[in-house]
C-alpha cells in the first residue's frame, strides 16, 4: 500500500481503519468479523487505526484482538466529544475520556488524541439541536483557553503523540482552529463528491470541506479524510434502517444519478467513491468506515486502483451532487 506523509506525524498508510465500523455504526457486525477485519486490514498494509469511545465496542475489540501489543508498526489515534462542559472540567474531561480509552484498548499512549466535538464561536445558535449545543460543540473561548492547554499538556507528558480536531464544526471557527497557535497536528475533513457531512451538519451555511482542506494544507496539517462514502449514501445500498428524512438517506437518494453513473462504467459505486476521495489534492489518509472482510477488501481494491482519471471526476462532478 501507498503511504504518504500525515504532518509531523511522519509516514502512514494512504487507508487508516476506521473504528465505526468496528464497532457497528455503520450496520451490524459480530465481535468475531470485527477482529479478523482488524487483522486483515493490519496485512493488508493499514498502520493506522482510528478508533472513539463513541463507536461502542470498538476499543474493547482492539484490546481483546492485539492484546495490548499492536504491532510495532500501528499506531491508534481516540477521540474525545466533549462538549462545553464548564472550564474548570474540560482537563480532567478529556482526561478521563483518554484514560478510558487507552484502558479498553490495553494501550499506554496514543499517537493521536482528537477533539471529536464541533467548534463554534461562543454565541453561536444551530441551525438544528441548538437546545443540546453544549453536549456536542465546544465554544471558541473554551477550545483556546482550556482545550489546546490541556491538549499540550498531554503532550509534554508522553501520554499523547500529538492532537487534533475533527474539522466538522462552524466553518470559520474550523478555520480559525487551523490558523490559532498551536495548530492542530492533524485535522479530520469530511472528504466526499458529495462535499456532505450528513446528519453530522447542524449549521445552516455550507460546510466548506474543500476550504478547510486547503487551509490545513497550507499550514502544513495532517489530513484525514472521513466519509468518502457519505455515511452510506455513495454505495449501492444503506446497510441501516434510515428515517427518509434522515439527512444521509436524503443523500441516498440525491446520489441516485451517481449509482447509474457507476452502473455504466461497471464499477462498484464505494469503491469509485474511495477512489475519488483518494484523488483529492491534500488527502494524506482515508478513514475507512467497513465493518467487515468484505468491504474492506473492496476498499484495499480501491487504493490499489489509484485515484480516477481526470476525465471519470469531471462525469461525476458534473453530476452536480455537491452539498
Amino acid at each position: 500500500m501507498k503511504s504518504q506523509s500525515l504532518g509531523s506525524l511522519g509516514s502512514v498508510s494512504r487507508l487508516t481503519l476506521g473504528g465505526g465500523g468496528i464497532g457497528q455504526v455503520w450496520g451490524e457486525t459480530s465481535r468475531g468479523e470485527a477482529a479478523a477485519t482488524l487483522r486483515a486490514a493490519v496485512d493488508g498494509g493499514i498502520d493506522l487505526i482510528d478508533t472513539a469511545p463513541m463507536y461502542l465496542n470498538c476499543e474493547q475489540i482492539i484490546g481483546e484482538t492485539f492484546q495490548g501489543a499492536l504491532p510495532a508498526h500501528v499506531r491508534v489515534t481516540s477521540k474525545c466529544d466533549l462538549g462545553s462542559p464548564p472550564a474548570a472540567e474540560v482537563a480532567a474531561r478529556l482526561e478521563a475520556s483518554l484514560t478510558t480509552s487507552l484502558a479498553a484498548m490495553r494501550l499506554e499512549r496514543a499517537d493521536v488524541f482528537f477533539l471529536h466535538s464541533s467548534i463554534a464561536p461562543d454565541d453561536y445558535a444551530y441551525a438544528h439541536g441548538d437546545a443540546r449545543r453544549a453536549a456536542f460543540s465546544t465554544t471558541w473561548s473554551l477550545y483556546v483557553d482550556e482545550v489546546v492547554p490541556a491538549f499540550e499538556r498531554l503532550v509534554a507528558q508522553g501520554r499523547i503523540g500529538a492532537w487534533g480536531i475533527t474539522g466538522i464544526g462552524v466553518p470559520k471557527s474550523v478555520l480559525a482552529a487551523i490558523d490559532h497557535s498551536p495548530t492542530p497536528a492533524v485535522v479530520q475533513v469530511i472528504t466526499n463528491l458529495m462535499d456532505s457531512a450528513g446528519g453530522i451538519r447542524r449549521f445552516a451555511e455550507p460546510a466548506e470541506p474543500r476550504t478547510v482542506l486547503a487551509a490545513a494544507n497550507a499550514r502544513g496539517l495532517g489530513v484525514m479524510g472521513i466519509r468518502a462514502v457519505q455515511a452510506g449514501a455513495l454505495t449501492a445500498q444503506m446497510d441501516r434502517e434510515l428515517s427518509p428524512n434522515h439527512p444521509d438517506a436524503r443523500d441516498y437518494q440525491r446520489a441516485e444519478p451517481y449509482r447509474v453513473l457507476c452502473a455504466s462504467w461497471g464499477a462498484d459505486p464505494a469503491v469509485v467513491a474511495h477512489r475519488y476521495a483518494l484523488g483529492m489534492a491534500g488527502v494524506d489518509t482515508l478513514v475507512l468506515g467497513v465493518k467487515n472482510r468484505a468491504e474492506l477488501t473492496a476498499a484495499l481494491a480501491a487504493e490499489a486502483a489509484g485515484p480516477l482519471s481526470e476525465a471519470e471526476v469531471t462525469q461525476i462532478d458534473q453530476l452536480g451532487l455537491r452539498a
